[in-house]
């Protein structure tokens, strides 16, 4: 009934492979969608890149209400929610700065 260790190592190798690929689709599918909205031409510093993304993310998980108060409109309305998120923080300020 137990797998031998050997089987146990392939579909490891077999799941790291898996992972990585699907990490691979998730940063191409964002790094497509920053540049369109212009984050190439931004001068930032990394870490506070990526405390904005952590930002929008935490926006887009739940941990901030949506401005209108309705769960169905936050969702169905990436560009109103965009300039939401951009507005209140000085770190996103400086991203519409530059």
């Amino acid at each position: 009934m137990k797998k031998p260790s050997s089987k146990i190592r392939e579909e490891i190798a077999r799941l790291q492979d898996q992972l990585k690929q699907a990490e691979t689709r998730e940063a191409e599918r964002i790094g497509r969608i920053a540049l369109k909205a212009g984050f190439g031409d931004i001068e930032i510093d990394e870490a506070e890149l990526q405390a904005a993304f952590e930002q929008i993310a935490k926006r887009f998980r739940g941990g901030k209400p949506a401005a209108t108060g309705k769960k169905d409109a936050g969702d169905g309305r990436a560009a109103s929610g965009d300039s939401a998120t951009q507005s209140p923080g000085a770190d996103a300020g400086g991203l519409g700065e530059a």
